[in-house]
This record gives structure tokens, C-alpha cells and sequence, in this order.
């Protein structure tokens, strides 16, 4: 495992994020990273981005999900926290 914390974002919401390097890479994907990184508020998760076996790299937002085009790591990354970021304003 390369990454894994807990950050308290307030009382009701905190992000998780877990990173692994995989010895191949997840049927759906083309790089050597399974992932997982959560926003949740209120016991529900309203963001995540992941790659899960067989649909490769997107994200969740509420109930919808998109694709995401994976880059790297410090993208994948930043991209979650501007996502997050945004998330946080709406309230």
C-alpha cells in the first residue's frame, strides 16, 4: 500500500484516500495503481474516484458516474482536492 488516511474535513464529513501499486494493472485500467479516494458528508458518499475491476478509471458524483482520465498519481490527486474543494463551497 502506498497511501492510506483519514482527514476530518468537519463534525459530518472527511475524506478517505487509498492508494496501492498492483503487480499488473486492474482489468479497465492501463497503469499499476488501484485506488480509492472518498468524500463523505453525512454518512454518504458523495464523491469517489476509484478504478474498480472491469470499468477502469472514474468517479462518482452523488449518483452519477463519469469517466476520468487517469494521468498520475500527484494529478489524480490534485484533481480529487479541486473536486473536494468545490464540494466544500456549495455549503
Amino acid at each position: 500500500m502506498l497511501h492510506r488516511g483519514r482527514h476530518a474535513l468537519s463534525e459530518t464529513a472527511f475524506v478517505e484516500i487509498v492508494i496501492w501499486q498492483v503487480p499488473q494493472p486492474v482489468p479497465g485500467s492501463v497503469h499499476s495503481f488501484k485506488y480509492r479516494l472518498a468524500l463523505v458528508s453525512d454518512d454518504i458518499c458523495v464523491l469517489r474516484y476509484d478504478n474498480e475491476r472491469g470499468k477502469g478509471d472514474h468517479k462518482h458524483v452523488n449518483e452519477r458516474e463519469v469517466p476520468y482520465r487517469f494521468t498520475d498519481l500527484e494529478t489524480l490527486q490534485a484533481d480529487f482536492w479541486k473536486d473536494v474543494e468545490r464540494w466544500s463551497k456549495k455549503l
